[in-house]
């Protein structure tokens, strides 16, 4: 929305105001709950605010005729800002756009009590209004929009020997070890977005059999057609069994997985698919350079990436991958939106040593900006959500956000 005003009361010796204006939404018991301030413009009479955007909700709470009142100021700088008039409206009178009828007079009852010549305070006119649908994740999901989630683990030599209890890969009869509980905690939720539940599960850094050639991104089923796994427990079935036969090499190359993914996310842009990119680490990445690209490329693409670090390194380069602080670039490009969410593994570690615990709330943090990533994409390309297609409980993604 977008306002002007003309021939505002002057409130001060030189015959200049600097008016600003508030917007109240009325409520069922007559009083009024302020809902919108514009921006100061200072020394005019005839100001042009800038546009603003209100949510329909906090205008008009559903009630297209709801009175919206609007006060216009002149601003103090001791806080003492002088009424200058007000005037009412609704939002179905808005939202008819600029015309004769969204000029409005600007009264102050004072001045009209007194004043037998008094006409009004000045007007003001509605330049332009738009009205914008905001979708939710929840809108996409009950759409039909589908989450593919692909898993990467690091499986390079400084995660230490698999059947060593120190290493971070140790297959314990007793309890799952880091790799696995990170994996289990976050698949068992986005499973229930994915309707096929046949998960991409992929290796990088280590040697392969027969003849150790160094590969950074393998299938853990071993079998290069078909890298898909059916469900978490079978994701997990063939990291235990990858870790069985393949030798942990490195270096810790995370550019392969991203850009395997992001080629299959650029096939499907139409909303229908959003791709979640699930990579487990120990440590310091080697590609540093190609992965900035890679990040770069794939943030145009319906694509998240979620890594978590598990073991005790220092994990610096993840935090600028985690585009949170400042937006990841590549040879002078910026990402144009944030895709990966960057957590460490040992922040969620319960200190009763209650796995559980720690997976949950692992999850949670982990999946937290899944929702607001899959919506800057949908809005970043127009896409709207296609009707729902049943009313049915969606699963527990959104509870956990």
């Amino acid at each position: 929305m977008q306002l002007c005003a003309n021939k505002l009361d002057k409130k001060d010796f030189f015959g200049k105001s600097d008016p600003f204006l508030v917007f109240y939404r009325s409520n069922e018991d007559g009083t009024f709950t302020i809902c919108h301030k514009t921006e100061v413009i200072k020394n005019t009479l005839n100001p042009v605010w800038q546009p603003f955007t209100i949510p329909v909700r906090a205008l008009c709470n559903g009630d297209y005729d709801r009175t919206v009142k609007v006060d216009v100021y002149d601003w103090d700088r001791d806080g003492s800002h002088d009424f200058i008039g007000e005037f009412t409206t609704s939002y179905r009178e808005l939202s008819r756009g600029q015309n004769q009828f969204n000029v409005y007079e600007v009264l102050n009852p004072k001045k009209k009590g007194k004043k037998k010549k008094y006409i009004n305070s000045g007007t003001v006119t509605l330049l332009s209004f738009k009205v914008e649908s905001e979708y939710t994740f929840v809108d996409f999901i009950r759409g039909g929009t589908q989450l593919n989630f692909t898993v990467a683990i690091d499986f390079t030599a400084s995660n230490g020997n698999p059947s060593q209890p120190t290493s971070l890969h140790y297959m314990s009869p007793y309890q799952m070890n880091a790799y696995a509980m990170a994996l289990k905690a976050v698949g068992e939720i986005i499973q229930d977005y994915d309707s096929d539940k046949l998960f991409p599960a992929y290796g990088f850094g280590a040697k392969l059999p027969p003849d150790g050639k160094i590969s950074h991104a393998f299938p853990l089923s071993g079998d290069n057609d078909n890298p898909n796994c059916v469900g978490i427990e079978g994701v997990l079935e063939a990291y235990f069994q990858s870790l069985r036969t393949v030798q942990l090499y490195g270096p810790t190359n995370f550019a392969p997985v991203i850009n395997k993914v992001a080629n299959c996310a650029a096939e499907i842009t139409d909303g229908s698919q959003y791709f979640v990119l699930l990579m487990i680490t120990d440590g310091v990445i080697s590609d540093m350079v190609q992965t900035k690209e890679a990040v770069v490329n794939a943030a145009s693409l319906p694509l998240s990436i979620i890594i978590v670090g598990v073991g005790p390194a220092e994990f610096d380069a993840m935090e600028e991958l985690d585009g949170d602080e400042v937006r990841v670039s590549s040879r002078g490009r910026l990402a144009e939106r944030d895709i990966v969410q960057f957590v460490p593994f040992r922040d969620y570690i319960d200190r009763s040593g209650n796995q559980v615990l720690s997976m949950a709330r692992l999850a949670k943090d982990v999946l937290a900006e899944i929702p607001d990533q899959l919506l800057s994409f949908m809005k970043g390309r127009g896409i709207e959500p296609r009707p729902a297609l049943s009313s049915s409980p969606l699963p527990g993604l959104h509870q956990h956000i």
